[in-house]
């Protein structure tokens, strides 16, 4: 003989926000964690350390802009000079984006609810893009605003302002695209640290190494390509062929013409194609 118990659920009446609504949850949630909202006190200290550096060149051109009256920042290059800094920010917060759902396992949980995978992926790197677009844009915004207040000779370089963010958000998507799909290769966040740094490492010092041995042995033009390999000097080389920008580089050119901005592309699709993959297996297990 069976008996019914009442255990004190209640039914839900509210309104049904819909699967959206819970994609922009995921997103949100995520954003927070890169930030290290909602969490202890030292999962703050790197994010915003890292927010504050980047922030330190930016009061130091103004103030100079306003002593000398001569513009000295550089919006274009901002991005390759402080390259360290935003490398170093990815490495340390794109293991906390998808590093703890893989560790304890709970991607089946998300996926019983009406979320796809594509879905779950879309909103983990919109969370990593926006935290990496607001690193490199809200300094440069804070530049061109001080550019307005100390009222410079001439007009503002409002183009290269606008050239320059718009590559911070093509930036922004290529390095989290890139960087979560190297961090979601393996669940320890130890090691999604390290695999990010690595790469950006390798990238780094490879670069002008590829370029020294090709232009010393007469391939100038075949070595302008050694620079794409890191990916700073690749979403430059697209910025120097959308707006005409000046190259940050030593000493040399970009390749000319799209080839760059197609790489970008590229590289962004595949690491697209690396996550969903990685994320696949991870929920068939």
């Amino acid at each position: 003989m069976s008996e019914i118990y009442d255990i004190g659920y209640r039914h839900y009446d509210g309104p049904r926000l819909g699967r959206h609504h819970t994609v922009l949850a995921l997103g949100v949630h995520s954003l927070r964690g890169v930030f290290g909202l909602g969490r202890p006190a030292r999962s703050k200290i790197m994010p915003f350390s890292l927010a504050a550096i980047m922030m330190f060149p930016v009061v130091v051109s103004i103030a100079t802009m306003a002593m000398i009256q001569q513009r000295v920042g550089d919006y274009s290059g901002y991005a390759v000079v402080m390259q360290a800094v935003v490398a170093i920010f990815l490495a340390s917060q794109a293991p906390t984006v998808v590093a703890p759902d893989l560790r304890h396992r709970v991607l089946p949980l998300y996926l019983s609810r009406p979320v796809t995978i594509t879905e779950y992926v879309g909103a983990k790197v919109a969370a990593m893009t926006v935290a990496l677009f607001l690193l490199v844009a809200v300094p440069l915004t804070v530049m061109f605003v001080g550019d307005l207040l100390v009222d410079m000779p001439g007009p503002p370089p409002t183009g290269e302002y606008l050239g320059a963010v718009t590559m911070a958000a093509v930036l922004a998507v290529l390095l989290s695209t890139v960087g979560l799909a190297l961090a979601a290769l393996t669940p320890r966040r130890g090691l999604g640290v390290a695999s990010v740094i690595t790469v950006y490492l390798l990238s780094t010092g490879a670069a002008p190494m590829i370029y020294a041995a090709l232009y010393e042995s007469g391939y100038r033009s075949a070595g302008a390509w050694g620079w794409l390999i890191n990916p700073f000097w690749l979403v430059d080389a697209a910025q120097v062929w959308l707006f005409g920008s000046t190259a940050h580089i030593p000493d040399g050119a970009y390749p000319g013409g799209p080839a760059p901005i197609l790489i970008v592309l590229a590289l962004i699709a595949a690491a697209m194609a690396v996550l969903s993959a990685r994320y696949r297996k991870a929920a068939s297990q």
